[in-house]
């Protein structure tokens, strides 16, 4: 019972990943465009990370790295989507 607690409680903190990364998508637009190559790799080394934590079965640590990759990479998808938008608008 208790360990079917902690997953509903990882997967609801790991949701507040997309609303959260939408955020800072709007509030960080000029620090997206100048580090999107170390977002890209943070993204990656937090998804080896995780693997490497389900792998030792460390739950602590394989949540908080989803939740960065999660974070991050929301930002990401949501400042592209709003410069394809502003593209295709110019067309």
């Amino acid at each position: 019972m208790q360990e079917i607690l902690k997953i509903i409680l990882g997967i609801c903190v790991l949701a507040l990943g997309i609303p959260i990364g939408n955020l800072l998508a709007k509030n960080t637009k000029e620090e997206l465009k100048k580090g999107r190559k170390w977002f890209l790799i943070l993204i990656f080394l937090c998804g080896i990370g995780a693997i490497l934590n389900l792998i030792f079965k460390n739950d602590a640590l394989l949540l908080t790295f989803l939740f960065i990759a999660i974070v991050t990479s929301m930002s990401l998808k949501g400042k592209s989507n709003k410069e394809n938008k502003k593209k295709e608008s110019l067309k």
